[in-house]
């Protein structure tokens, strides 16, 4: 599912800024803006999903239900560009871009399109992850080792999917018209219900545990409430579900153990003096008079995830100008290689085909390798995957900047600024930034998903993923906001509809320099987290101690 799906949104993501410019007559840095606002938006409401998840439905339920949504955004955008009268008329003065832009109503009928897909996209991105991982017993030794690969290979999934979707997909737009395009796309999301729906009775479901907001909600609500009464020195006085083994059986099955960090927030566990000595189950209390332990670090656990998950916003802004700087400069480039013309927006296949390579390497390779010197399952910490990937992103914003200042010098020396003709410059030439960045990606990307689904505690395993998914959503946004500061203390550096004319060299080595002081910050925010550490109330044990 994961293939397929992704196949039709990474297309659409490489090329949309391609078809707001060219067909619905947006201007350039708007088209920009647009598509950044959409990515955005579908990350973003991936907290939708996994909110959905860990409270109401199971994850398969919410793939499928999301992706009904994700279809019906396909249809619209696919009516609308096989009917020129929901379109603006044709562009006449392409070189200066002087053209009608969309209607109220044209309008209406494309942000509809991109909305859904966007609301089904995010809602598959929070469930499909930790549906997958859901399949191995993080209390089995051997299937949580396996865990980790899992994650490598969902990624060489969404690999394939993207390859597929900028190339094959990119092609058939570019060439056959978008509506044919559009159609691929919705016929690849069904396929990809039906897929996952071939397995629906092999899968291990999770059960939905409540509201995980509503348990941080009480969990602020009560430590504020107890914010005079002191903390014992000893934690076993807290209150936790432990302490009530038959009700454990209905909660999370895994009790997490007491950390001395945000010690405010124990309040929350403390058994006041009006409650009735000996308590037995959260009920006798009250829901909103005090918490458990593991309910207090649940919440303790988000509080820490939050400067991690900020610390790689940064690098998703930069990916945002790859996926629609970039793609406007291999639009100005000699896209011919061997006779063949590869479209703009198949560029970002170089960097997947670079991580389809290097995807079974680090798995197969690397990881067993870097375990038996560091003793750890994974190879390396997921904080220090993240920080690798950071590191790597701030070199190929760097590079960027060198390719770009390379291409305006070739326009500049063969008089072409203002030209519509490729520049005798080969559109190879992106790849370096790109093939970099790739790496980066695979480093950062798995990293998150597999240090926020580790991580959380059972009842937010969605609703972490979900999390994860949103430094894609504020990189995306915050691009958005980049690009506008930029031009207005620059004086224009991006204001043009003409590269040649615009500073993006500038602009590209802007990002590398903010990369490495947001690679610091990201520095000291791993130093001060703390891993999770708890343990498990396996269900025939208690049932025994029940019993007896």
């Amino acid at each position: 599912m994961e293939g397929l799906e992704n196949m039709a949104f990474i297309a659409m993501a490489v090329s949309l800024v391609t078809y707001f410019f060219g067909k619905m007559n947006y201007g350039l840095t708007k088209s920009s803006t647009m598509l950044t606002n959409f990515m955005g938006t579908s990350f973003l409401l991936a907290l939708v999903g996994g909110f959905i998840c860990d409270t109401y439905l199971t994850r398969f339920k919410t793939c499928v239900i999301f992706a009904c949504f994700e279809l019906v955004g396909y249809t619209l955008l696919l009516v609308q560009a096989h009917r020129p009268e929901l379109r603006p008329p044709t562009c006449v003065d392409n070189i200066n871009h002087q053209c009608v832009e969309a209607t109220t109503g044209e309008a209406a009928v494309l942000y509809a399109g991109l909305y859904f897909i966007a609301l089904g996209s995010g809602g598959i991105k929070a469930a499909l992850p930790a549906l997958g991982a859901d399949q191995f017993n993080e209390r089995d030794p051997k299937e949580a080792s396996q865990l980790s690969s899992f994650f490598n290979w969902f990624l060489f999934s969404l690999t394939i999917g993207a390859i597929f979707g900028v190339t094959l997909v990119v092609w058939i737009s570019t060439t056959k018209g978008w509506d044919w395009g559009f159609a691929f796309c919705l016929i690849a999301v069904f396929l990809a219900v039906l897929s996952v729906s071939s397995g629906k009775s092999l899968y291990r479901n999770n059960v939905p545990k409540g509201s995980p907001l509503l348990r941080f909600l009480r969990v602020f609500v009560v430590s504020i409430r107890n914010r005079k009464l002191p903390i014992p020195e000893n934690s076993d006085e807290l209150y936790e579900v432990g302490q009530d083994k038959e009700s454990a059986l209905n909660d999370h099955h895994e009790i997490l153990q007491k950390t001395d960090q945000f010690k405010c927030l124990d309040r929350a566990a403390v058994i006041t003096s009006s409650d009735d000595g000996s308590p037995t189950t959260a009920e006798r209390l009250g829901a909103w008079r005090v918490c458990t332990v593991t309910e207090v670090e649940e919440t303790k656990i988000l509080v820490r995830m939050l400067p991690i998950i900020l610390s790689t916003v940064f690098m998703n802004t930069c990916l945002a100008q790859l996926q629609t700087f970039s793609v406007q400069q291999g639009t100005t480039l000699d896209a011919s290689i061997n006779g063949f013309k590869v479209p703009a927006a198949s560029i970002p296949a170089i960097p997947l085909l670079f991580m389809f390579i290097l995807i079974p390497l680090y798995d197969k390779i690397f990881v067993p390798v870097a375990r038996r010197i560091t003793g750890i399952p994974t190879g390396i910490r997921h904080l220090q995957r993240i920080g690798i990937g950071l590191v790597l992103s701030a070199i190929s914003m760097a590079v960027a900047g060198i390719v770009e200042k390379k291409r305006k010098n070739v326009a500049i020396e063969h008089g072409m600024v203002d030209s519509l003709t490729p520049l005798p410059m080969s559109l190879l030439w992106l790849g370096y930034q790109y093939s970099i960045f790739g790496a980066a990606d695979m480093f950062t990307l798995v990293g998150l998903l597999e240090f926020f689904y580790a991580e959380s505690s059972a009842g937010m395993k969605s609703l972490s993923t979900a999390i994860s998914w949103c430094s894609f959503a504020f990189g995306y946004y915050l691009s958005t906001v980049v690009v506008e500061v930029v031009n207005k203390v620059s004086g224009g550096w991006l204001a043009n509809n003409n590269l040649n004319r615009d500073k993006l060299e500038y602009f590209y080595w802007l990002l590398a320099g903010l990369s490495v002081v947001n690679f610091g910050v990201y520095v000291l925010c791993a130093s001060w987290y703390r891993y999770k550490k708890f343990e498990v109330i396996e269900k025939n044990d208690v049932l025994k101690e029940i019993k007896a």
